[in-house]
């Protein structure tokens, strides 16, 4: 991940709705919720950053709860996923789940030609149920773009450099690695992430 600049929310808030406008009239327009995601986020201290992620960066984003727009299969457990375990999940039974979840995999085929846009990421997990029980507590951690992650990732579209854009909250030296909680509550490297 590459640091481009501090920015401040506004900046982001904006970003956010070139792209994504709440109105969108669509079945599955989550758009309103990942805008309160961000407003969740900023209370995250470490203020706000404007970075470019690689394919790396973007396989190692922790995805929140999540029941694929009402399908039959859960894609992301509430423990979550990264976007990496995620695909793999889609990978490995892709007709099953494409006709189980059959929302969610539309905006996925939609998704995977789609322009990049710029991702929304976290240092920590926002104050929300879907996020409760997650047991990466810090990293990176998924705001807006889990389908476009996903997308990208399943059509082979991932850059291996860091130039996609994003958007970052809190202190950008926690994303180097996750920190996983034990069943004691207590924090610590696991051993599985890079340094």
């Amino acid at each position: 991940m590459e640091i481009v600049t501090a920015v401040a929310y506004p900046e982001v808030h904006d970003a956010y709705l070139r792209d994504h406008p709440v109105e969108r009239a669509h079945e599955a327009n989550s758009n309103m919720y990942a805008e309160e995601n961000l407003e969740r986020a900023d209370r995250i201290p470490g203020g706000w950053w404007r970075v470019r992620l690689s394919r790396a960066d973007v396989l190692g984003v922790v995805l929140p709860w999540h029941i694929s727009e009402g399908g039959a299969l859960e894609l992301v457990p509430r423990s979550g996923l990264t976007v990496s375990e995620a695909a793999e999940r889609i990978r490995s039974a892709e007709t099953a789940w494409t006709a189980a979840n059959p929302v969610c995999s539309a905006k996925l085929r939609l998704l995977r030609r789609a322009p990049f846009t710029p991702l929304f990421l976290s240092t920590a997990p926002v104050e929300h149920p879907d996020y409760g029980e997650l047991t990466v507590r810090s990293g990176l951690i998924h705001l807006d773009g889990l389908h476009r992650m996903l997308a990208w990732e399943l059509a082979g579209r991932l850059p291996e450099r860091a130039v996609l854009d994003g958007y970052l909250v809190g202190d950008p030296r926690v994303a180097a690695g996750p920190v996983r909680t034990g069943r004691t509550g207590r924090t610590g490297r696991t051993g599985d992430e890079s340094a």
